[in-house]
């Protein structure tokens, strides 16, 4: 089995793409023999939050996931995506989730709790692959779990590209915050009421980010999540 990502480009409503993608999107997908899909949002729900940065145009409003037998015979789920959306960007990735929701993974076609911040990271070219990984996967994720109210996180790594000209993205990465974090950056960094944790978590997050990341084209956004079973 291998996992397949796709981010759909579009300036559509996030409610009626949600809408469209659940009703027609989703059910077209299992009719082409694909498993475990999983929807990812920008819909109503977190349309106040901020943590908005978009390198691509139209902006990627949602994320659509899935196994398959061989990713070989994508091409007519990549057919039924791309009628959704003005552009699409896919990927060949390898899952881990490094911190696992029982409570999100008990769901199954509703919302999840809270929202979840998906991000498409770049490596800093002048970094090593194999040091980008060491310092993405060991270093930074201890830094995430030390200074974030973040109670879920998936690391989807790119093996390769699906799509022509997708952007040269390491991975998708999704991470789960409680809905108070998606206004308030001190929830966010699980210092509410602390200004003094507040700036000291914001800095060392931050100076972690530095070490592997090319911030200059990050794409992230936070998004609704929903997870179908087979």
């Amino acid at each position: 089995m291998e996992k397949l990502v796709y981010m759909l480009r579009t300036d559509a409503d996030g409610d009626a793409l949600r809408d469209a993608l659940i009703e027609k999107a989703l059910p077209a997908l299992r009719g082409e023999g694909i498993r475990s899909p999983a929807l990812l949002v920008a819909d109503g729900a977190v349309a106040g939050g901020g943590n908005r940065m978009d390198a691509l145009n139209p902006a990627c409003l949602a994320e659509v996931s899935f196994w398959m037998e061989n990713s070989d015979d994508r091409g007519a789920c990549e057919a039924i995506l791309s009628s959704f959306a003005e552009a699409i960007e896919g990927f060949l990735v390898i899952e881990s989730v490094p911190m696992v929701s029982d409570a999100r993974r008990a769901l199954t076609g509703e919302r999840s709790p809270g929202f979840t911040l998906v991000t498409g990271i770049t490596r800093l070219p002048s970094l090593p692959y194999e040091d980008f990984l060491r310092i993405w996967q060991e270093d930074h994720k201890q830094v995430a779990v030390d200074t974030q109210a973040s109670f879920a996180y998936v690391r989807n790594t790119v093996v390769r590209p699906l799509t022509p000209g997708a952007p040269d993205w390491a991975a998708v990465v999704e991470e789960s915050f409680p809905m108070e974090a998606l206004t308030d950056p001190q929830a966010w960094y699980d210092a509410a009421g602390d200004e003094g944790k507040f700036q000291r978590n914001l800095k060392t997050m931050m100076d972690s980010c530095n070490r592997f990341l090319d911030l200059s084209v990050i794409d992230t956004r936070p998004m609704s999540e929903y997870q179908f079973g087979d």
